[in-house]
Formats: C-alpha cells, sequence, structure tokens
C-alpha cells in the first residue's frame, strides 16, 4: 500500500511539474490593434486636451508609453511595412495592395502554431489599380489569416455592393460576404470587435494572434452608437457633416469610441483568464486628417498624407500583464518595421532567409530589459496616391534630415518651418546632421517624385543591404 502510495505522489508530482513547466513556455498571445488616420496628441496620455480615452491611458498606466512611435504618412504603406517588417523600397509598389507572395507577420505566427485572425480595414487586394486577383476573397487566409471579418476585400466604397465602412457596411467575414441589407442598422466596429472577442473566447487555450486595423477613425466622420441617438441607422447615415464644428464632434465621438472598444478587448481577454499571457498593443497606422486638435495648450492640425511630424508620429502603448513595467515612458525610436521583429521574438521564433531584416525587436523594453534601441528612424515614401510626392528622409528624436538636404530641429519646429542646415555654428544640429546623412548613404535611390497612382516607374530593391544591422 506505501508503494502505491508513493507511486501516486511522484505521477502527481511529474503532472504537476509538466504543467508549471508547459505554462513556463506557453507562447503569449498577441493582440495588435491598429487605429486609421489619428495622432499620438489625442490621447489623454499623451497630453490630448480634446478626448476621453481612459481605457488605453490605463494601458499606458499599467505598461509601456512609448514616445517616438514613426509610421508613413498614409495608410497603404504602414501597412505593408508593419505586416511585412520591411521598408517600402523593397515591396511597395501601389496603394490598396499588399502582394499575396509577400509573407507576413501572420504567416510567421501561424507556423509557430498560432491561431491568427484579422478584423477591420483590408483595402489590400488591388483595388484601386484592378490589378491581378483583386476580387479573391481569399486573399486574408493567403496573408497567414485563419479568420477575418473585414471592409473592403472585393468591394470598395461604391458601385456594385459598395458602401461606407460604418453603418450598415458591407463586410466580407470568413469568406462570405455581408451586404448592407444583411448589417442594417448595425455598427461597423461593433461587427468587427464583437468578431475579435468571439475569436478570443474560441481560441483561449491556445495561443493567438488577432492584428485589428480599426476603421476607426477614419472619414466620414459619423455618429457613433453613442452619439447617434433616434437618427436611422441606415447606410445614410456614413454622410459626413459639412461645417467644420461638427465635424470636429464627430471625430472626437470616434476617438472616444475607439478606445471604447480597446477597453472592452481588453476585459475579453481578462474573461477569459489571459490577460497575464497576452501582449496588448496599440498604434495607428498614420497621422490624423484635417482636424485640429487641443495638445498641451496648443492647437495642432492633422497632417495625414505628409511628412511632418503630425503624419507620421503616432501613438504605442503596450501592456502586458506582470512583464511590463507599470507606467514606464520611453523614448526609444520605434518604426514599423520593428513590430515583425519583436513579435518572432515573443514568440520564441528564429528568424530566416525569409524573414525580414529591417526590424529591432523591441521586446526587451516590454519586460523591463536592458535594450539595444535603434539610433533612426527611416522612411521611403512613396505612395503612388493623389498628389503625394516621392521623397527620402531620417530622424531620431530631435532632429530630421531629408534626402534634399533639409533638416529640422522637430520638438522645438514641429512644422518645419526653420532650416537649420546652414547654420554651421549650431553644433548639435551639424553633429545630427553628420550620423544621419551616414543613413541615408546606406539607402537606395529616393524614389521616383513624381508617381500616382497611374505611375509608370515603380522601382523596388528586395535585396539591399541591411541598414539596421549591418554585420548580419
Amino acid at each position: 500500500m506505501n508503494s502505491i502510495r508513493r507511486f501516486l505522489i511522484v505521477i502527481t508530482s511529474l503532472i504537476f511539474t509538466v504543467s508549471v513547466f508547459s505554462q513556463m513556455v506557453k507562447k503569449p498571445n498577441i493582440i495588435l490593434i491598429m487605429a486609421d488616420d489619428v495622432s499620438w496628441n489625442c490621447f489623454g496620455t499623451y497630453g490630448a486636451e480634446d478626448y476621453k480615452t481612459p481605457n488605453i491611458d490605463a494601458l499606458a498606466a499599467k505598461g509601456v508609453q512609448f514616445n517616438h512611435c514613426y509610421s508613413t504618412p498614409i495608410c497603404t504603406p504602414s501597412r505593408v511595412k508593419i505586416m511585412t517588417g520591411k521598408y517600402n523600397f523593397r515591396n511597395y509598389t501601389h496603394f490598396g495592395y499588399l502582394n499575396p507572395n509577400d509573407k507576413t507577420f501572420a504567416h510567421l505566427l501561424k507556423d509557430a502554431g498560432y491561431k491568427t485572425a484579422i478584423a477591420g480595414k483590408w483595402q489590400l487586394n488591388g483595388l484601386y489599380n484592378k490589378l491581378e486577383g483583386n476580387q479573391d476573397r481569399e486573399r486574408p487566409k493567403k496573408a497567414g489569416f485563419d479568420e477575418s471579418c473585414l471592409w473592403q476585400v472585393t468591394t470598395g466604397k461604391t458601385g456594385e455592393n459598395g458602401g461606407e465602412r460604418f453603418w450598415s457596411p458591407p463586410l466580407l467575414q470568413n469568406g462570405e460576404f455581408l451586404t448592407k441589407e444583411d448589417n442594417a442598422g448595425k455598427y461597423g466596429p461593433d461587427i468587427m470587435s464583437d468578431f475579435v472577442c468571439d475569436f478570443i473566447e474560441k481560441n483561449k487555450t491556445e495561443p493567438f494572434f488577432v492584428y485589428y486595423p480599426t476603421v476607426l477613425v477614419h472619414s466620414p466622420f459619423v455618429s457613433t452608437p453613442d452619439t447617434i441617438g433616434n437618427q436611422p441607422r441606415t447606410h445614410d447615415a456614413n454622410k459626413s457633416p459639412k461645417d467644420r464644428e461638427s465635424k470636429k464632434t464627430n471625430y472626437m465621438a470616434m476617438v472616444n469610441y475607439l478606445d471604447k472598444i480597446v477597453g472592452m478587448i481588453v476585459d475579453k481577454v481578462e474573461a477569459v483568464g489571459q490577460l497575464d499571457n497576452t501582449i496588448i498593443l496599440f498604434t495607428s497606422d498614420n497621422g490624423t486628417a484635417s482636424i485640429t486638435s487641443r495638445w498641451k495648450g496648443q492647437d495642432i492640425r492633422g497632417a495625414k498624407g505628409r511628412t511632418v511630424d503630425m503624419g507620421t508620429h503616432v501613438p504605442l502603448v503596450v501592456y502586458w500583464k506582470g512583464h511590463t513595467p507599470n507606467g514606464l515612458v520611453s523614448d526609444d525610436l520605434i518604426d514599423f518595421t520593428d513590430f515583425y521583429t519583436t513579435f518572432a521574438e515573443a514568440a520564441s521564433i528564429a528568424l530566416g532567409d525569409d524573414d525580414p531584416i529591417d526590424g529591432r525587436s523591441f521586446l526587451p523594453q516590454l519586460q523591463g530589459q536592458p535594450a539595444h534601441p535603434r539610433d533612426w528612424v527611416f522612411w521611403q515614401y512613396q505612395p503612388y496616391w493623389g498628389k503625394f510626392k516621392g521623397i527620402q528622409f531620417v530622424r531620431n528624436q530631435s532632429y530630421k534630415l531629408y534626402k534634399n538636404g533639409t533638416l529640422y530641429n522637430v520638438p522645438n519646429d514641429i512644422h518645419e518651418k526653420h532650416n537649420l542646415i546652414s547654420e554651421t555654428n549650431n553644433v548639435s544640429a551639424q553633429k545630427a546632421k553628420r550620423h544621419l546623412q551616414r543613413v541615408l548613404d546606406k539607402a537606395p535611390p529616393a524614389p521616383v517624385v513624381e508617381g500616382g497612382r497611374n505611375a509608370s516607374q515603380r522601382p523596388l530593391y528586395p535585396n539591399w543591404i541591411n541598414m539596421i544591422n549591418p554585420n548580419d
């Protein structure tokens, strides 16, 4: 009898040890929430005065707030960059297009055993240029996502079955097209966030990755469920008001509702018991559109599409319960190429020959460990859209240098009105110029200046040298 008892004790101990070890090595879940068209200055934790963002502020208070995260100035270049971890000169060719041959962070994590999902705005099938396969409903799955709930996959804002993203939106959910009539009276961001929460519930016992590029707070600036009142919730409710004051009122309500959705997702993660095993990141794809916001006692007008701070400076707040230092404010530079590399390290994935080389992991900062932050952030910006012209530039926390030689101290000159290049007695500026020029000297040729939607030249340099880690 004693032998049996000892045997049972040993077996129980082994089971407990295996259980503890499996919990220790379990890969962390990752949730990346990326807002649409909203700068750093629209969130309370960064000093916003017009908006109420208690849930995002709470993530910053319990986690890490990065003061120097940078996107490209407009959506598609940012989305391709963050998803593939590559500078745009390697793989960006058309607005509204992700090359289906590109490896994404969803492929990376799916291959490592993660369940993957995407919800929100897609706009990557090549609809604008009618590229091959633009009607392929399987593109999100081919990009590595097991499940999806997306706006603008095979239909645009107009045309047959087209429509806006907010009230009564047309959506593609796991390959099934839901018309405006199917979603009559429903609010797109609610459908998408409910989808995310359902996915989290279904996969709470397995490692999961959620990429939620929200449709908030892009134009049209319309009422949310919290402000629409008794107005009809038809597709006509997507019409933006014409006067500036009403647009601003709706924009503020949309930012506030975005924050509400973030809080709901965090609550869901906590409800399924995964908060201490989930890295939650919040950022934005580019700067605010033409909305003026009050920030730290001054008025800041959005500059989406432009290369000034208001077009490229975005929030980044990260919370991982039990891992991130409480309330750490970091001045380390973060580039959109860094997310792919960070996710790989978090999931203990060794990068291979088919993975990008342009990023640097910021996982150590999230764990309060010594880090090796980057010294600069680089842009090759040619969106092939609208009237935006090709340009190349690089910056650190203080100075920004353009390929054409103009140099600005951004914190002291946020609108970039005072070129410092000729101030030879400005020791700090000249030192920064020499340092940043070395980066530009390593870069490929600057993009073609003229290059709208119908650009005839779209040069790529997929095999260009490793600029951030030159010894790798």
